[in-house]
């Protein structure tokens, strides 16, 4: 039997910036309201980064998730919250780890590797007196030469920290090799099956998004971990990689990741909000006969630990 279809929101990102769109969140008022709305719409996760609320920029200030998650919680949302531990260009792993202690949150980003991680064709649709704050050009920019830094070393802290705290992780596999770096985090004692994976798909230094490259990342998958161990999810990074990607996850048994982290379109040329990403995918699960997963179904198919407790 196919599991009904989990589908979390990614929110804001670190490598969205402002000025490609005016839906992107980055006041505590405007994602406490998106992941409100993406609930409605259909998502049972949001996942979080934090920002300066003042002028979009990807913060590493463990701070600044306090008021959404008061505000997320104060609403009676029953949406399972996902911390990010990715951050964003320039902060080091510490800096990226430091939400998770504070906040025990159900579920945290947990990335498998390190690699290149760049938005820099981005910049080339703008000039300079186009962005919107002026932190956004050299950052676009920059990430040409940005390494995402994952070492061995930084995963082990990771994965102590989050078993300490009992944060369930979501692994973020960007490339066949991260799935050979689970194996290894797995027969190392450092991961437990049964795992939850996304499969990052797209991004400009990481595996392509094709249906092609999906269906490498599940064999492989299949035949590293056992397909009884894992669940897995797609992010098909751009427009329209985002829909394509969902739409083989929906047929193949895997479930959903949208949101302006990784798509700012819901059609070609046409800006969407995150609800209205999510209300796609709700859209195309129905067209396939695709049970919508709520947050009590994705937390009993996750074993979470439950909204009250994180």
């Amino acid at each position: 039997m196919t599991d009904k279809l989990i589908i979390t929101a990614a929110l804001t990102g670190a490598i969205t910036i402002p000025t490609q769109t005016p839906h992107l969140p980055f006041t505590p008022e405007h994602l406490i309201a998106d992941a409100l709305a993406c609930r409605n719409a259909g998502a049972a996760s949001v996942h979080l980064h934090a920002r300066n609320p003042h002028d979009g920029r990807p913060s590493s200030d463990p701070d600044l998730f306090a008021p959404v998650l008061a505000g997320i919680k104060n609403s009676t949302s029953d949406v399972i919250i996902n911390i990010t531990t990715g951050g964003g260009m320039g902060m080091t792993p510490q800096d990226r780890l430091r939400a998770i202690p504070r906040y025990q949150p159900e579920l945290a980003s947990f990335n498998l590797g390190s690699m290149n991680f760049s938005i820099h064709p981005v910049a080339r649709h703008y000039q300079a007196n186009d962005y919107r704050f002026d932190w956004e050009q050299a950052y676009a920019e920059g990430t040409k030469d940005f390494i995402f830094r994952n070492t061995f070393g930084d995963m082990q802290v990771f994965s102590e920290t989050m078993r300490q705290f009992n944060v369930r992780p979501e692994f973020e596999a960007y490339e066949v090799g991260h799935l050979y770096n689970l194996r290894y985090l797995m027969k190392a004692g450092l991961a437990t099956p049964p795992f939850w994976i996304q499969f990052v798909l797209g991004v400009l230094g990481g595996l392509g998004a094709s249906p092609e490259d999906l269906l490498m990342m599940k064999q492989t998958a299949d035949r590293l971990l056992g397909a009884e161990n894992y669940r897995w999810s797609v992010i098909g990074v751009g427009y329209p990689h985002e829909f394509n990607m969902a739409a083989m996850a929906i047929m193949l048994g895997g479930h959903v990741r949208v949101g302006l982290e990784d798509n700012i379109y819901q059609r070609r040329g046409e800006l969407a909000t995150n609800a209205q990403l999510v209300e796609k995918v709700v859209r195309l699960a129905r067209e396939l006969d695709r049970e919508i997963a709520t947050p009590a179904d994705a937390r009993a198919m996750l074993n979470l630990k439950g909204g009250a407790n994180g």
